[in-house]
């Protein structure tokens, strides 16, 4: 079989990766809708806001997925899953009970980083460009298991959690419960895929190419989060500030009117 050349083809995985990555520009944010069903939701709504949260939380999903990429067994799974859970649960309860916060989007822009490096780590980045071991990855995966859980604290803390402490905090347990679950279902269907990948040739020949793409991710998300951020921070800079956009299409539904009028429609 012709080895994969992975230098004249990696300019149509780059565009592979990109054209698949808009919809990673959707990241789990609140909904204006999720914050309204809040308002009178049960513990059960939380569970399952976290859930959907975490399954379409693509920055969490991708670092999970490099951080599987090449654990063969159960046990090494189950040991570095549970070393990020711990990670993440320590952040999103406290940061969120005492209404600990920065600007989400470059909660989530760090986050990126996070994925870039597992990527950069699994294709040997430490060894090739500095001659040195990678880091401890169990203290990689709990570090940033801690980011992680910092950027779900800030997507929780746009709800109305109530000024009840204990109801408060039964709601991030809720919330935090249903993170869980979505990491479960969402690893099962990675670790799984990732067993039967490995067992064929394929394998070997396309995951430098996959944590390259990985990589792009990264990148791509960092880029999306700092270009939200730019927006967020200083919205006039830009060349049609909201009000402006929105008078402009006022603007335009005039003119159509009028034209209409003209026309006799």
């Amino acid at each position: 079989m012709k080895p994969f050349d992975f230098g004249r083809h990696r300019l149509r995985l780059f565009a592979l990766f990109v054209g698949m990555l808009p919809v990673l520009a959707l990241a789990h944010g609140i909904s204006d809708a999720d914050r309204a069903r809040m308002l009178e939701a049960g513990y059960v709504h939380y569970i399952g806001l976290g859930a959907s949260h975490m399954l379409t939380g693509y920055d969490h999903l991708l670092f999970l997925f490099g951080v599987v990429f090449f654990l063969t067994t159960f046990k090494d799974v189950a040991k570095f899953v549970t070393v990020f859970t711990i990670g993440h649960c320590i952040t999103l309860i406290f940061a969120t009970y005492y209404k600990i916060t920065w600007n989400y989007y470059l909660v989530d822009a760090t986050i990126a980083l996070s994925v870039m490096y597992k990527a950069f780590d699994n294709n040997g980045g430490f060894q090739k460009y500095f001659q040195a071991a990678s880091p401890s990855l169990l203290g990689a995966v709990f570090g940033f298991g801690l980011l992680h859980g910092f950027g779900l604290s800030t997507r929780l803390q746009q709800l109305p959690l109530g000024d009840d402490p204990v109801a408060m905090l039964w709601r991030i347990l809720s919330f935090n419960v249903g993170v869980e679950l979505g990491q479960i279902a969402a690893l099962t269907v990675m670790v799984g895929a990732l067993a039967l990948w490995r067992h064929r040739p394929s394998f070997k020949r396309f995951s430098y190419a996959a944590n390259l793409g990985l990589f792009y991710a990264g990148v791509y998300l960092l880029f999306v989060q700092l270009h939200g951020y730019q927006h967020d921070s200083h919205p006039n800079d830009f060349r049609f500030p909201a009000a402006e956009h929105r008078h402009a299409h006022e603007d335009m539904d005039v003119e159509n009117t009028e034209d209409a009028s003209r026309s006799g429609l």
